[in-house]
């Protein structure tokens, strides 16, 4: 597989001008405020037996999200370990959902507890009831309630996301202080998504190849993935439709939020990756507000980014600012 985008040299100092709209930090701040002013307890169930394991405790949590509606999330911890534990809270790519927790091992075996959340609408755990929007077409998610900031599919998902994070510094065990917020694809624009609308929750992110960012360019160039949602619908409303939509996109691109974030940031991105080209990473990673930001560069890897190499990689960092189980956090901010 090529070269899907720009050159490595060029991308290095890709940063094209991003301006968020006007009212772009009121909508968030008011999002969030009308989906915590709908209370809702967090609840949690130990499943661990159902799954056979010996080292790792598993609780079935749900916490309340977007308009109240429960979320469901697994919560893994190494089992007989006394906290307070680092958690890493783990958002989903595109068309997944929490799946089963025997997939979600790694963070538990390296010490941490483990929030992994389901995605509303693409997991089987978590409906999305949608707002009556008036949309016409919709391949999928990315074109669902596109018609209105307020309608979109996103706003409603990336509440949840923020949602996890405040559910999760409820919970027993955890150390609230060390929140890491992370996700490949699309876990990764919601990791980024939710360190700009948290700025002093979130300890750490890791977006790996993130998707999300840089909307326009992503439609113009990605040819393979949920791009090509955009595409499809822009083609066949080109006339009426395509300033609207991008509008409507403004309010959830990670470029924007990546401006707001403060955390220490460590982004991955594959340089021949035709899913989230990788301009569309470095227009995020290259206007992160954060003074700590890393990205993990695969010259030759596709949307898979450093595959197996990857938790290695983002464990070492971790640990490097200290926040592996039993360190003392180093907090490095602008």
């Amino acid at each position: 597989m090529p070269l899907t985008d720009l050159g490595p040299e060029d991308l290095v100092g890709y940063r094209p001008k991003s301006p968020a709209p006007d009212d772009f930090d009121a909508f968030w701040q008011r999002t969030l405020a009308e989906a915590r002013a709908q209370g809702g307890a967090v609840k949690t169930e130990r499943v661990t037996e159902q799954y056979g394991l010996r080292t790792v405790e598993v609780d079935d949590v749900h916490f309340p999200g977007w308009n109240g509606e429960p979320v469901a999330a697994w919560l893994l911890g190494p089992r007989g370990v006394e906290g307070p534990l680092p958690v890493v809270v783990t958002y989903q790519g595109y068309s997944g959902g929490r799946g089963l927790p025997t997939e979600h091992l790694f963070w538990s075996a390296a010490g941490y507890a483990q929030l992994v959340v389901d995605t509303r609408g693409q997991g089987h755990d978590t409906p999305d009831r949608g707002m009556g929007d008036g949309t016409q077409w919709s391949e999928g998610f990315m074109t669902k309630g596109i018609d209105s900031p307020e309608n979109y599919y996103y706003r409603r998902l990336m509440t949840d996301c923020v949602r996890a994070v405040d559910a999760v510094a409820e919970l027993p065990g955890i150390d609230g202080g060390r929140i890491i917020v992370a996700g490949g694809s699309q876990g990764g624009g919601l990791s980024l998504a939710v360190a700009g609308l948290m700025t002093d929750h979130i300890a750490a992110v890791l977006p790996d190849v993130p998707f999300l960012c840089h909307f326009r360019q992503g439609a113009r160039i990605a040819f393979e993935g949920p791009y090509q949602e955009l595409v499809k619908y822009l083609r066949w409303h080109s006339r009426h439709k395509v300033q609207p939509t991008f509008a409507t996109l403004d309010y959830f691109d990670g470029v924007h939020f990546a401006q707001r974030a403060t955390a220490p940031a460590l982004f991955s991105v594959g340089l021949m990756d035709p899913i989230c080209p990788p301009s569309t990473v470095y227009a995020a990673f290259n206007h992160y507000a954060g003074v700590d930001r890393t990205i993990t560069v695969w010259p030759f890897a596709d949307h898979g980014g450093g595959y197996g190499s990857t938790p290695g990689i983002q464990l070492a960092w971790l640990r490097e600012r200290g926040l592996a189980p039993g360190t003392t956090r180093k907090d490095v901010r602008q």
